[in-house]
């Protein structure tokens, strides 16, 4: 790692001889290998850019010129050359080196965000910036893995075409966002790769700047984008350096926002990447390094849900999935295997999955949306108006919600229930256990007036919890004599829950337990229970502030039961990366956290006197 180890900034590349940068090309990738198989994260998308990145800090001087990658999970290498290499011991765990851009690592970063399709968004705003600055920053929008495929990225082309701002557009295609990436698009940047010609592009890249955009090697992406306005530059073969250098070279001198077009492959120099037909090791937990397989496999929520929807398919015909180029990741995968023309990958486009699915509904079928909890966030015009203005009957399911642990701020799915608690006609369920995500995934079809949504957590799946009885659709799961305290258990923190329940019975306190199973609306019975208690206490996993808590605390408003309401859940505040189990901890939403929480309220409650 002799080479590797004496990158401690992007100028120490410059350096460097062109014929070493193919051994340091080597360390780098036996590095992550190494790096990523120990702690978990983003190995194929990151072996894919290694000599992409190292060509881009050859050619432009970060940070005074601005590197944004879009999405921010193939940053790895760019960490690498930036003089992070120490921190990838602790990549993604408690305290250590952030799984995608962070400004408070580096200056060298800028966007953390890690949503895909928004980096030539950003790269327009900071072009105009500098313009009026008079400034001579280059801006380069790293794109790849699928982000084109976002409508938020025509967006920013569009705009971009129309000025003479220095814009590089780097479109790192290989083919795939999590699987092959979907749509007329892809169809066009896949036959550009199927084209031979190689030597004569690179041939053409070595003439005068607008010498190759006349001349492209795939005129119809040259159509496309020069209609947009935009020059083109490619196609490169995106694990050639010198080549890499000197296409970079002539978008720099362009004098306008240029695309230039890398031919990439994802996992490149690893074997089980390069074999591994479902997604290139696209994202691993710890894993052995020699093989690529996890060091242990669980079943996961995903799971049970990925096997109850195909048993629903099967019973009716009418039940349709739809991904937003997540068909593995969230489930949907044995689905489209059975029932291929009933499932939908299209692309990383999270408002038109929404739309098209009311579409999907008002046809007369029964779209079940799987999605991760975050990534709905960027369609909730789209839920409101779309689907609950027309009360159609949509299903989404929200994987990875709540904390999600190491992948950070802008994965936690913690926006959900307060986001989605405003929308008219819409229930929203969190199951427990996966007894009760196939029971409540099965309501969910069943409703016609509205949209319903199911959520659960990133976590392995523990036993079922039984439920005493049900009550007005609430699982009543521990109910003493003479009850004093209310714990109403969101989801997955029912197992809390009653631990602490076993807490505070320790210390003479009588805890009835209930799931509500359909958190938002609150359903009404509870008001009827509170009112056999003392106190009520909510946990959730989710923003304290407009979530499922604050819905019971306006239901006994509502109602007139004069019970306090104490409502457990995380701050609004952004979280950091950090384990869930530890994340939960931190925010008092584990046995410990919740009993002690309780007693801090009741002697807050004042004392009955007589007069």
């Amino acid at each position: 790692m002799a080479l590797l180890e004496s990158i401690t900034e992007p100028a120490d590349l410059r350096r460097l001889a062109a014929a070493q940068l193919t051994e340091l090309a080597g360390e780098i990738r036996e590095f992550l290998i190494r790096a990523v198989c120990h702690t978990g994260g983003h190995l194929g998308p990151n072996l894919g850019v290694v000599e992409l990145t190292i060509a881009l800090h050859r050619v432009f001087g970060s940070p005074f010129d601005r590197l944004v990658f879009d999405t921010g999970h193939q940053s790895y290498v760019h960490k690498l050359l930036t003089g992070r290499r120490a921190g990838f011991a602790g990549l993604r765990q408690e305290g250590g080196l952030s799984g995608y851009p962070s400004r408070a690592e580096s200056v060298h970063d800028l966007v953390e965000n890690s949503h895909a399709s928004t980096a030539l968004s950003y790269a327009d705003g900071l072009a105009k910036a500098y313009a009026l600055d008079g400034s001579d920053r280059r801006v380069v929008a790293v794109i790849g893995d699928g982000a084109l495929t976002g409508g938020l990225a025509w967006e920013a082309l569009n705009n971009l075409g129309g000025c003479d701002r220095p814009v590089v557009v780097v479109l790192n295609d290989n083919g795939r966002s999590y699987e092959p990436t979907v749509g007329g698009l892809a169809g066009q940047l896949a036959a550009s790769r199927r084209r031979s010609g190689y030597a004569d592009v690179l041939a053409l890249l070595e003439g005068p700047p607008g010498h190759v955009a006349e001349r492209s090697a795939a005129p119809t992406l040259s159509e496309l984008f020069g209609g947009l306005g935009l020059g083109y530059l490619g196609p490169v073969d995106g694990h050639d350096i010198g080549a890499l250098e000197r296409a970079f070279a002539t978008a720099r001198e362009y004098g306008r926002p240029v695309v230039v077009h890398c031919l990439t492959r994802k996992g490149l120099g690893y074997g089980p990447a390069e074999t591994d037909d479902a997604d290139r090791l696209h994202s691993i937990g710890v894993a052995d390094p020699a093989t690529g397989t996890p060091v242990k496999s669980e079943r996961t929520w995903t799971h049970a849900f990925s096997d109850e929807l195909v048993a629903l398919g099967s019973e009716r015909p009418d039940v349709v999935a739809m991904s937003a180029a997540m068909v593995r990741p969230t489930g949907l995968h044995p689905f489209a295997v059975k029932f291929p023309d009933r499932a939908y990958d299209v692309g990383i486009a999270e408002q038109h999955a929404v739309t098209s699915a009311a579409g999907l509904a008002m046809g007369g079928k029964h779209p079940v949306v799987a999605i991760y909890a975050t990534f709905l966030n960027r369609a909730f015009d789209q839920v409101l108006m779309d689907v609950g203005l027309h009360r159609l009957p949509v299903t989404f399911v929200l994987d990875r919600a709540g904390v999600t642990g190491p992948d950070g701020p802008s994965h936690h799915g913690m926006w959900d229930m307060a986001a989605l608690g405003v929308v008219p006609g819409l229930r929203l369920a969190a199951p427990r256990d996966a007894g009760t995500l196939r029971e409540e995934l099965r309501e969910a079809v069943e409703v016609t007036d509205g949209p319903t949504v199911l959520r659960f957590p990133k976590a392995s799946l523990g036993d079922d919890i039984p439920a005493l009885h049900r009550i007005g659709g609430v699982d009543l799961l521990r109910r003493p004599e003479r009850p004093d305290i209310l714990l109403v258990s969101v989801g997955v923190l029912a197992g809390a829950a009653l631990a602490a329940a076993d807490e505070l019975a320790a210390l003479g306190h009588r805890v009835t337990v209930v799931d509500p199973r359909w958190v938002r609306p609150a359903p009404p019975v509870l008001a009827e229970l509170a009112a056999e208690h003392r106190l009520v206490v909510t946990v959730e996993d989710g923003v304290r502030e407009g979530g499922a808590g604050a819905a019971v605390a306006a239901l006994l408003a509502d109602t007139g039961v004069e019970v306090p309401v104490t409502v457990l859940g995380l701050p609004r505040e952004f979280l950091p990366h950090a384990g869930r189990g530890s994340l939960l901890g931190r925010y008092g939403l584990d046995a410990t956290g919740i009993a002690a929480a309780t007693l801090d309220s009741l002697g807050r409650i004042p004392t009955a006197t007589t007069a």
